[in-house]
């Protein structure tokens, strides 16, 4: 099937390959990926210099959950997701599956030492996020329809066979395509992906998982935390117009300077945020050193910049202090203003607001 001859409502089982590099390297495209990769090579070198890297860990993966689950209209808030992150059987089910997003991004990370992106990496992402074994579809029925009106806009293959015969092909392009730009083949491997649609539910936030992951497999970053999906909710409509164009006209070029300027973009409120997290810790460790000496140390302002929420277990596991000891240290933290202190049934929390204002502000 061409692309002249494709239609919404039958199964594409003939995805065409992604097309050569002279077809996706356009000048537009170049200019871009030169930008956006001064952009990343930025971001991975601020974060680099970030001594408190556990705080990269746990506060930005949980940015990019919250927005990749919004864009399936999967509605949480950033401060739900802080508070419930140690409690996920406690909370709704929204903020369940987002923080499930979560820890199917750093499973993933943790995965990378063991086996690059691929189709089984693909599913072990799939299965977190929904929390069931998710497996390339067998049957047939899936279809993306408009939200507003129900008409189908699209019908993914059908058939596991062809579905694993895609995914060996965007597997291979990935891996193989060494000329291309690493930024260029994630973008046009994101495409490729979601044309394939292989899982029942779950592909896009599958596929911006594997974004983050391939990054890092490239080495253009050491940790997940380019906040990509921020950009790609802001412009959900956009995004889906775009890929859609891609299996209508082969309209690569705008697909992939979307993308390129999304990381771009990204990487760069990314590195600012960072800069903007490390600039309040500095003032908080002076605050903490001028007025409470006795109770003060390094170790202590890590761990309370960690993320926003804070519990008295996690003073002790850290190793700084006996609970009713890291039970005093918290509570003069928080009559000196650095923390509040809030119950959550019969658990004390322990709330940077500092930290949680800077995370959840826009600039």
């Amino acid at each position: 099937m061409s692309v002249s001859s494709w239609s919404p409502t039958r199964p594409y089982n003939d995805i065409p390959p992604i097309p050569e590099a002279a077809v996706l390297e356009t000048k537009t495209v170049l200019k871009a990926c030169v930008e956006a990769r001064a952009a990343l090579a930025g971001l991975k070198q601020g974060a680099e210099l970030i001594p408190n890297q556990a705080m990269l860990i746990n506060t930005l993966p949980v940015l990019e959950a919250q927005a990749s689950s919004a864009i399936e209209n999967i509605v949480t808030t950033t401060d739900k997701l802080f508070a419930n992150l140690h409690a996920e059987g406690r909370t709704d089910p929204a903020t369940k599956e987002a923080l499930r997003y979560r820890s199917s991004l750093m499973e993933g990370f943790r995965a990378l030492e063991s086996y690059p992106v691929t189709t089984r990496m693909a599913e072990t992402i799939c299965t977190r996020i929904k929390d069931v074994d998710m497996r390339v579809r067998k049957v047939p029925g899936t279809k993306l329809a408009n939200a507003a009106t129900g008409e189908t806009i699209y019908t993914p293959p059908e058939g596991e066979a062809v579905i694993r015969e895609h995914l060996a092909g965007w597997e291979r392009f990935l891996h193989e395509e060494r000329d291309l730009d690493p930024l260029i083949r994630m973008a046009a491997g994101h495409y490729q992906f979601e044309a394939i649609h292989p899982f029942t539910d779950g592909n896009g936030r599958t596929g911006r998982v594997i974004n983050s992951l391939f990054l890092i497999q490239e080495d253009l970053l050491t940790l997940p935390i380019l906040y990509l999906s921020r950009y790609i909710v802001r412009q959900k409509e956009q995004y889906y117009g775009l890929l859609i164009e891609v299996t209508r006209t082969e309209a690569w070029e705008p697909w992939l300077q979307f993308m390129l300027e999304g990381v771009k973009e990204t990487a760069e409120w990314t590195l600012r945020k960072i800069l903007a997290i490390r600039d309040l810790e500095s003032r908080v460790a002076q605050h903490i050193r001028a007025e409470l000496p006795k109770i003060y140390s390094r170790e202590l302002v890590d761990v309370i910049h960690q993320q926003p929420y804070c519990r008295i277990a996690n003073v002790v596991d850290a190793g700084l202090a006996k609970r009713q000891t890291a039970a005093t240290h918290l509570k003069r933290l928080a009559e000196l203003g650095v923390l509040e202190e809030r119950r959550s049934g019969r658990e004390k929390l322990f709330v940077n607001t500092g930290l949680l204002e800077v995370l959840i502000r826009e600039d």
